[in-house]
Order: structure tokens, then C-alpha cells, then sequence
């Protein structure tokens, strides 16, 4: 009979090749005909030694492996050690193992390339309304809250030149300005925090000026003011009358 010859590093290993040899001889795993299968074994790594195969150590190793459970197999059984286990058991256990991993490695590599042939729709923003806020609040609530930020800036504000003096007349500050002032702030970020809306004011006309502006915008529907559990303080937003106003 002509010796089949092989070339191992088409093998991914000694458990690969054996697995092609128990196919070519239409065995089963696990009753493997130990003396056909290592004697085709050998005949394959007979080259071995010119092969520049990286793990030739594993094939030798295989190869002595395959001896040993020859030799327990050929060995004479006495009464006692017919109840020992088979030595083909283990490396069954091992080619089934091996078997798993390479049939679910094939078809993850059917899998590979898929992806090329598949097209994403483009990313879509879609713009959600804001929730209504349907709780009331009193103008006693936005006072306590005014008062107290009024509290705050006195009580680190510098004294003003006309506490000291009756020369320089009252400052007089528009709450038309401010409103205006405070929709711009409002354009840019949709919300503004009830305590930021006094950021930069100094002065008791001032604070006093913006605190009307808001009162005003809230009475003529421009704004509205909900109140943050988790800030501890009213936020400021525009209704959708005010929206709708300015994309006119």
C-alpha cells in the first residue's frame, strides 16, 4: 500500500490531524482503532524533523501518547483491570472538545465579512417634547426664594459710594432691560437657573429689576418656573408661546 503523505502545517495541531485521520478512516471518536490511527500518525510526522512547523514539540508529544495507550491496549487484561477505565477515553474526551471549538470557530468565520455587505441607515436626531409641568407654584414660593438670594448678596456686597453720600442720585434700572436681557440668556441655553438669573447684580435696584422681569415674562406666559427637587431651587424656561414667538 502507498504511504500517504501530508503536509503538517496545514494542521493546526496534533489533535487536528488526528481528527482528519479518524475522518479518512470513518471511525468514531470514541472508539478509536488505537493501532491503524497511531501508525498513520506516525507515517505522518515522519518528515517532521525538515517541516518548519513552529509547534513540533506538540506533535512528538502526541505521537508518544498515542504509543503508550497502543501498548495498554496490546498489554494482556487480568480479571481486576477489566474494570479500569479505557485508555482511549481521555484522548476521545479531548478530540470531541477539540471537534466543538473548530465546528463553532467555522461558522463564526462564515460570519466574518458579513458585515461589508450590510448598510446603517444615517443617525436621525429626533427631537422630543418637554414634559408638562403641570405643578402650581404661588408668588409667595418665587418671593421666599427671591428674598433669599436678596439676603445672600446684601450680606457679602460691599458698601455702595451713594450709602455714603445723598450726591449721586437713585440708580434707576429698567425691567424692560433686564426681560430682554434675561430672554437673551434664555435663547442661548433653554433653561436658566433661578439663582444664575442674579448672577452679576450688585445693586438692591438691581436685584430688584430682575426679580419683576421674571414675575412679568411668568404673568405674560413667556416663562415658566418648575422647581428642582434634586438643585433645590426654580428653573426658568420658555414656554412654547415664547418659542413660537421668536421663530416667527
Amino acid at each position: 500500500m502507498d504511504t500517504m503523505l501530508y503536509k503538517l502545517d496545514s494542521f493546526e495541531g496534533p489533535l487536528d490531524l488526528l481528527l482528519h485521520l479518524i475522518s479518512k478512516n470513518k471511525v468514531s471518536i470514541y472508539d478509536i482503532p488505537i493501532v491503524e490511527i497511531t501508525s498513520q500518525y506516525l507515517e505522518a510526522i515522519e518528515g517532521i524533523e525538515e517541516s518548519q512547523l513552529e509547534n513540533t514539540s506538540e506533535f512528538l508529544v502526541m505521537a508518544a501518547q498515542l504509543l503508550y495507550i497502543k501498548s495498554k491496549m496490546l498489554l494482556p487484561k487480568n480479571e481486576e483491570e477489566e474494570e479500569e477505565e479505557d485508555p482511549r477515553d481521555d484522548l476521545a474526551r479531548r478530540l470531541a472538545e477539540y471537534q466543538s471549538y473548530k465546528e463553532a470557530s467555522g461558522e463564526l468565520r462564515k460570519t466574518e465579512f458579513a458585515s461589508r455587505y450590510m448598510f446603517f441607515k444615517e443617525e436621525e436626531k429626533i427631537e422630543f417634547p418637554l414634559p408638562e409641568y403641570n405643578k402650581k407654584h404661588t408668588i409667595d414660593e418665587l418671593t421666599d426664594a427671591f428674598n433669599s438670594i436678596m439676603q445672600r448678596k446684601l450680606r457679602f456686597a460691599k458698601p455702595e459710594k451713594r450709602a455714603f453720600s445723598g450726591i449721586v442720585g437713585r440708580q434707576k434700572v429698567s425691567v424692560e432691560k433686564m426681560t430682554d436681557e434675561l430672554l437673551g440668556r434664555l435663547k442661548k441655553t433653554g433653561r436658566l437657573q433661578f439663582k444664575k438669573a442674579f448672577s452679576g447684580r450688585k445693586s438692591k435696584p438691581e436685584l430688584v429689576a430682575t426679580f419683576l422681569a421674571i414675575l412679568e415674562m411668568i404673568r405674560s406666559n413667556r416663562i415658566l418656573a418648575e422647581y428642582d427637587e434634586e438643585q433645590k431651587d426654580f428653573i426658568l424656561i420658555k414656554t412654547k408661546k415664547e418659542v413660537a414667538d421668536e421663530q416667527r
